[in-house]
């Protein structure tokens, strides 16, 4: 048996089947350990045929997923959460690499669906199976820690990662953080964890920007900074680190501290999708300054990375604009829109845009469907839109 998945749960029946449904030709084996389901989390399970598991939930993340680890018998472990699933084109990419004798760990590119801020992370989700591997740290748990012990006792092994998404998490749209209180729940398991390690860096980066998230700018840079001061050397780590704080005095603000740090988390030797976010919001800042050149040149290094991130193509048409480009602006326009045609705001922007260009009939279509748009995320400046237009005597 070559691949096991393993999974904790708790009253998942919504999202648990496109979870399994995304894996169950690919596995061997499927480990579901329910932690206290009340619906028909289990039922859907073993309709699935998973090996149904139970243990009773002690707010601790790391001890649920190493009971489920004692019950597979694959050579290698994936770990999915039920709102995870697996992207069917990495499939081929996945059998290939764990049949590599050399690798302890394949690191994932996961894909945050409906993240307002980086919309890609790198996860630990994918190991062998080794009576020396298991997760640590109650909240945000990984395998990281134990395999940096495992590797100084066996040095023969080798951490590798897959470059294309493997996985798209679902978890961070906002009706998902609010109904199960993740960010109230995250915040008092890593807040228990940093009494008995007060210089975690990885708690530290984590926690502080939870807190930057929620508006605790103050706390947020205080433990963002204990956790550069730990000594730490992990890439990631240090990239987050100062993203976050970069992000933190963007809201201060402190803007030329915010670009030192975003141009600081941007250096870090780490997977170029992982930086995105960080492109994007030192490409914002320099826009403020007015250096459109450099701004540009960012928002064009985010595209190269990720030619489909649609927020970047719309940051692009309103620094061209700016710089008098106004073909290349509407160009931008466009394809933000053909990546996101719901994103009012662009439809708007392309208006200003044509309209300046004496693209008049094309500007007002844009100018209908953003009003059309804002109508239900926006009413008031639909209404301001559309009265704007009226003054200069168009009916739209």
């Amino acid at each position: 048996m070559q691949l096991s998945l393993c999974s904790i749960v708790k009253n998942e029946e919504a999202a648990l089947p496109q979870c399994l449904g995304s894996v169950k030709d690919i596995v061997d084996e499927t480990i579901v350990l329910d932690t206290g389901s009340s619906d028909r989390t289990v039922e859907i399970a073993k309709e699935f045929g998973a090996k149904v598991y139970h243990f009773e939930w002690n707010n601790d993340f790391s001890a649920a997923r190493n009971e489920s680890l004692k019950y597979a018998q694959g050579e290698w472990i994936l770990v999915l959460d039920a709102d995870e699933v697996l992207v069917p084109e990495i499939v081929p990419a996945l059998k290939q690499a764990i049949q590599s004798d050399r690798h302890i760990l394949l690191n994932l590119v996961r894909q945050e669906v409906g993240a307002t801020q980086s919309p890609y992370s790198l996860v630990s989700r994918l190991f062998r199976r080794h009576r020396d591997i298991y997760f640590s740290r109650p909240y945000h748990a990984i395998v990281d820690d134990s395999i940096a012990q495992l590797l100084q006792r066996e040095p023969h092994w080798q951490i590798g990662y897959l470059p294309e998404i493997a996985m798209r998490h679902y978890g961070y749209q906002p009706g998902a953080i609010a109904a199960k209180d993740k960010l109230g729940k995250a915040q008092a398991g890593m807040e228990e964890f940093l009494a008995t390690n007060p210089d975690d860096a990885y708690v530290c980066s984590k926690l502080g920007g939870l807190y930057v998230e929620i508006g605790n700018l103050e706390r947020g840079i205080e433990l963002l900074q204990h956790g550069l001061k730990a000594q730490q050397t992990d890439p990631v780590v240090l990239y987050e680190l100062h993203y976050h704080l970069g992000t933190a005095y963007t809201h201060l603000p402190d803007l030329p501290q915010a670009i030192v740090n975003y141009k600081t988390a941007i250096q870090q030797p780490i997977l170029p999708k992982l930086k995105l976010d960080a492109y994007n919001n030192l490409g914002n800042l320099l826009y403020e300054f007015g250096n459109f050149p450099s701004a540009r040149k960012a928002y064009e290094t985010a595209l190269e990375i990720d030619p489909v991130l649609a927020i970047a193509y719309h940051n692009l048409g309103i620094t061209l604009k700016a710089m008098g480009l106004l073909e290349e602006a509407i160009a931008a326009y466009k394809q933000a829109i053909e990546l996101n045609p719901n994103y009012a705001e662009t439809h708007q922007n392309l208006g200003v845009a044509m309209m300046r260009a004496g693209y008049v009939p094309e500007s007002l279509a844009a100018f209908s469907k953003a009003i059309s748009l804002h109508r239900s995320s926006n009413p008031q400046e639909g209404q301001r839109l559309q009265q704007s237009l009226r003054e200069m005597g168009f009916q739209v």
